[in-house]
């Protein structure tokens, strides 16, 4: 990946490919699968400046594996690989 560092409370994520197959076997298309809700976290920005002027660190980290909302964030491409800019407030769980 480029040398990318996102700013504030952003967070960079690579979105996991969602299972092309249903549990009883049935190949599901590439047409009637939604977005995917799970990803990597790539990069993460310094963390939140509060109202007191002090900035909270982020809690996830380069490696999280995480969940965040369908519709979160903004696309972008770089070096022929889609990422997610989102909010670190976007992010619901860090995966174990």
């Amino acid at each position: 990946m480029s040398n990318i560092k996102p700013l504030y409370d952003r967070v960079v994520i690579k979105r996991m490919e969602e299972e092309k197959m249903s549990a009883g076997g049935i190949v599901i298309p590439d047409s009637a699968t939604e977005k995917p809700i799970k990803g990597e976290v790539v990069a993460v920005g310094e963390g939140k400046v509060l109202d007191n002027g002090n900035v909270r660190a982020p809690k996830v980290k380069a490696g999280d594996k995480v969940l965040f909302g369908k519709y979160s964030g903004t696309e972008v491409k770089l070096d022929g690989t889609d990422y997610l800019v989102v909010k670190e407030d976007d992010i619901f769980a860090i995966l174990g």
